[in-house]
């Protein structure tokens, strides 16, 4: 969607939106716009949207109103963001091309201006790439946007908006292609396009430098399949020079069946998006080389395929990560730790990082405990907790702090090997965090999100249409903003 700044609204578009604050209609609305919203009950609440029609010069233009809530109300940002979502989600198909947006009725500043658009921008977002017959009334019309009326600092508060948005997007593209057109191998050259002259340097293993660095653990998960395995290191080094970076590690499971524990066959089809944390972290890199943070962050992703071939691995099979620590893989469908494993030591060997946060849709256990309203993070490191918790809230992408403690070391404890990958029925997603805090270097802050509830949605949300969220990518760019000053 194409946005711009304007002085005055041009005269050949149809649709006027306005955003209001609660209970606080514009002054010199026409009378059948602002009758009519009084009669529809509208107030400004955030989200609430009203039309209206009006015929100026023989013309019947739309006047659409969108409510931003209390102007003092907590989570403002938010309010803001539900605003401009909710014209895009209203007028996406509407047949209009094109929108005049007033953002000059709620008293707004640069900052709360860019959350409107970012709003519209980001729930204007629709994957269609593989939808040849839709009707002509469910088709995207909505090309562009002219704000009028704007705060001063809006058009650049917007410019570094629209980088995370186009982080978000590339997240939510990776995350809801098939299995087919997004494995390890293209992942990559989906990446290598993405950030081609951005400034960013891309690392990439293949299958005989993993194993010549001993990382069995991520190699056996992919023996089964027919697409190699793959590690994608990107770099960003826009802080001060010889400052230890802060490292994103994803896990990138581009398909997951479970191998030879094989999962059931309903819902299957939604393994397509096990890599969505390796998603949220290449969507965090690009919305921060494309707003050059000033920031040293490298994001690392483990990109495998897991699938029931002749050569998988097999439960009771005892497998050497790179750590040198030995696994007992009981269940070849509790993948995703294996592949993270191996990632993280590598991370902490190859870039000496001053913290890692690591996102993964780890455990079917998560979605269980905490639903699709909270990703789970679990830390070793109190400030680096109580960061992300509160970039959580900031924007919306919410986490739930659970514990780790020794008390569940045991639960994983191995009798022929130095552990193995699943623990008991119960506590599944702490034992999953507790495998991968044996491979994170004492004094290393280190969080672990399990964002298996997160990264996909079966109805709409504040900023998305159902399916793919994008989640991740703006807590991980704020958290960088507000911890390093990014």
């Amino acid at each position: 969607m194409q946005i711009e700044f304007s002085d005055t609204a041009p005269g050949d578009i149809r649709l006027h939106a306005i955003v209001t604050n609660r209970d606080c209609l514009p002054e010199g609305l026409d009378a059948a716009v602002s009758d009519g919203a009084d009669a529809a009950r509208y107030s400004g609440r955030a989200g609430q949207t009203f039309e209206g029609f009006v015929k100026h010069h023989g013309k019947l233009v739309r006047y659409a109103l969108a409510g931003a809530g209390e102007t003092e109300a907590k989570g403002r940002s938010i309010n803001l963001e539900k605003a401009g979502a909710a014209l895009a989600a209203k007028y996406l198909t509407s047949g209009e091309e094109a929108m005049v947006l007033d953002l000059g009725q709620a008293g707004l500043n640069a900052a709360q201006a860019a959350s409107v658009l970012l709003g519209l921008r980001l729930r204007s977002w629709r994957h269609d790439a593989y939808r040849t017959k839709l009707k002509e009334e469910q088709k995207k019309t909505l090309a562009s946007v002219t704000v009028i009326n704007a705060p001063n600092g809006a058009d650049a508060a917007w410019a570094d908006a629209d980088a995370v948005a186009q982080g978000v997007d590339f997240t939510r593209e990776l995350v809801a292609e098939p299995a087919n057109k997004v494995f390890p191998v293209s992942f990559v050259h989906r990446c290598e396009q993405a950030f081609a002259g951005t400034g960013a340097e891309l690392v990439v293993l293949d299958d005989d430098q993993m194993e010549e660095l001993g990382m069995g653990a991520l190699l056996g998960v992919g023996l089964g399949s027919e697409q190699p395995s793959r590690i994608l290191a990107i770099k960003w080094m826009g802080g001060n020079p010889g400052d230890a970076p802060t490292a994103f590690v994803g896990k990138g499971v581009t398909f997951d069946t479970g191998g030879i524990s094989l999962k059931p066959g309903p819902g299957m089809g939604d393994m397509k998006w096990d890599m969505g944390g390796a998603g949220a972290v290449v969507g965090t890199m690009l919305a921060l080389v494309k707003r050059k943070a000033k920031a040293n962050v490298v994001g690392v992703v483990g990109l495998v395929e897991n699938m029931p071939d002749g050569k998988a691995q097999r439960p009771g099979d005892i497998v050497t990560s790179m750590s040198g620590q030995t696994i007992e893989v009981l269940n070849t469908d509790a993948e995703g730790r294996l592949v993270l494993c191996d990632v993280l030591t590598w991370v902490q060997r190859e870039f000496k990082p001053a913290r890692i946060v690591d996102l993964a849709t780890l455990t079917g256990a998560m979605i269980i405990t905490l639903g699709n309203e909270h990703g789970g993070m679990f830390a070793n490191d109190d400030d680096l907790a109580d960061e992300l918790l509160a970039s959580g809230k900031r924007t919306g992408d919410k986490l739930w702090r659970l514990p780790l403690s020794p008390a569940y070391d045991k639960l994983i404890n191995s009798p022929i090997a130095d552990m193995q990958n699943i623990g008991p029925k119960f506590a599944g997603s702490i034992t999953a965090a507790q495998f991968l805090k044996r491979f994170v270097d004492d004094g290393t802050p280190w969080a672990h999100l399990d964002i298996a509830g997160m990264v996909w949605a079966d109805k709409p949300g504040h900023s998305w249409d159902k399916g793919a969220t994008g989640y991740g990518v703006r807590l991980l760019d704020d958290f960088i903003r507000t911890s390093v000053q990014g």
